[in-house]
């Protein structure tokens, strides 16, 4: 199945729903197998040689039942089956965002090498919430919800968030319905179904969208569907592309079909809830599907957008979830003011375990990443401006907790045995946080970063210099690494 062709600027609705499909079906690999995949890649190319693969379009017999026996899971609704208001105010949030500058390319690592993206991307969703991919932690741009104060830089950005909540409610609406739909024709047939209405009132108000969030399932599923439905159809944010194809000479073509350039090539959507559906609003293009198989995104010519809403996998990627980690880390360390300096209350390795790992899950999976992107997210609000800071005094007492770990250590009273179980807990992790900190520093300081725009720039922090009095560690922990495992061959 192909993309529509360059000069077409049709705008489309697309709900990706149910079981996984994909456009690329001769490329259907597990995403849970990449090694096999990888040998299967070559060996079509090898086998294509100079040809190409056949496709389908819509002109071609056969497109249309190859769509209803192999897709039957992709939904599309054409720009007039869709309220003129959505489009309204969707169109205008996209060109209010890239008038602000809020598109970024993002600095990616693939391979161990870093690539800045063609596109130019924005996360906007649950305040909070973050979207990963390709190693790199994508921070949201807080939609607005009720319950959360939320300052944008300009009253601008403020409307075009609230459009993308309205617009991420009505896809949910329009999922359930699709689900539903599909549901029933596979038990009774196409010509038994009933006719379910989807006009449904747009305009729904922003204290009305917080309590969506908490229950997005509308009050006519089944019970016994309610909580399935729910799970699948959730969005909690969504990742807003924009592209302009003829400021992209540097594409590559796209390998199997010959169907032109490619603005991101045939990969899986990461970090997504399993067995969640997708819902794509195009702006003059349209996207593709997951899972069990590929999809890519073919150039065309004119420039585009796409808001493309995800149940995103947040249980380990939301900022409750990190603050709670780093809570319970700190439960170790003792601060009583009778003392004359903090201890620790335990030894054991269980708890030095869990202490140091997140130690490294903060400052690697949260604050290295927030930094690695500049200051962009101050383009759009300060929202993230506190927990990043609550999240810096977390790992500045995470740092002083490991400090008083290796005191701990030093002391000849300690038994032998004892003290060589509690490094051997302790050194793996200290070597994983030294080979990440000298990765991250060198990321930081790579050729590629030298064109990125100033707020852009990637900023190496935490970081702090050899002898720096406020810290209790220093950076470079090669030495510290050398002293314990001088202390587990004694």
């Amino acid at each position: 199945m192909k993309r529509r062709g360059a000069g077409e600027r049709e705008k489309d609705v697309k709900i990706r729903c149910g079981e996984p499909v994909a456009f690329q079906k001769l490329l259907g690999y597990n995403s849970h197998h990449p090694s096999p995949k990888i040998c299967m890649k070559r060996k079509l190319l090898d086998e294509l040689g100079e040809s190409w693969l056949p496709y389908l379009t819509p002109k071609d017999d056969g497109f249309h039942q190859l769509w209803k026996t192999k897709y039957s899971k992709l939904v599309l609704r054409t720009a007039e089956k869709i309220p003129k208001e959505v489009h309204e105010e969707v169109q205008e949030a996209f060109l209010t965002l890239q008038k602000h500058g809020c598109f970024f390319q993002d600095l990616v690592r693939i391979k161990g090498k870093d690539f800045v993206t063609p596109v130019s991307r924005i996360l906007v969703g649950n305040p909070g919430c973050t979207y990963k991919y390709l190693n790199t932690r994508l921070f949201t741009v807080p939609w607005p919800v009720e319950g959360y104060e939320i300052n944008y830089s300009h009253p601008e950005i403020s409307k075009a968030c609230k459009a993308l909540i309205k617009l991420n409610c009505y896809l949910h609406r329009e999922s359930v319905l699709a689900l539903q739909e599909q549901n029933l024709a596979e038990t009774k047939g196409m010509e038994d179904s009933p006719v379910i209405d989807r006009h449904q009132d747009y305009a729904t108000s922003i204290t009305e969208m917080g309590s969506i969030l908490q229950d997005q399932s509308p009050s006519h599923v089944p019970e016994n569907d309610h909580s399935h439905l729910k799970e699948r159809t959730s969005y909690n944010l969504s990742l807003l592309n924009y592209m302009d194809p003829q400021q992209m000479p540097f594409l590559k073509q796209e390998p199997y079909f010959g169907m032109g350039k490619m603005a991101v090539s045939w990969h899986h959507d990461e970090n997504l809830v399993e067995g969640s559906t997708v819902a794509v609003y195009s702006y003059s293009c349209e996207d593709d599907l997951n899972m069990t198989h590929q999809h890519c995104v073919l150039a065309g010519l004119p420039p585009r957008f796409s808001s493309t809403h995800r149940v995103a996998e947040c249980s380990q990627g939301t900022l409750p979830y990190i603050l709670d980690q780093c809570n319970a880390a700190l439960q170790n360390l003792c601060t009583d003011t009778h003392l004359s300096c903090p201890t620790l209350k335990s030894l054991d390795v269980d708890d030095i375990k869990r202490v140091e790992e997140t130690h490294n899950e903060v400052e690697f999976e949260w604050l290295r990443q927030f930094w690695f992107q500049g200051k962009r997210y101050r383009k759009c609000t300060d929202w993230w401006d506190k927990p990043m800071a609550a999240l810096d005094e977390f790992w500045r007492k995470l740092e002083l907790m490991t400090s008083l770990l290796l005191c701990e250590f030093r002391k000849e009273e300690q038994a032998e045995e004892q003290r060589k179980e509690r490094i051997s807990c302790l050194l793996p992790i200290l070597e994983e946080r030294q080979e990440l900190r000298q990765d991250w520093l060198a990321r930081c300081h790579s050729q590629l970063v030298e064109n990125l725009p100033k707020d852009e720039k990637p900023e190496c922090h935490p970081y702090w210099l050899e002898g720096d009095a406020s810290m209790p560690l220093p950076f470079n922990l090669e030495e510290i690494i050398a002293e314990l495992q001088s202390l587990l061959e004694c």
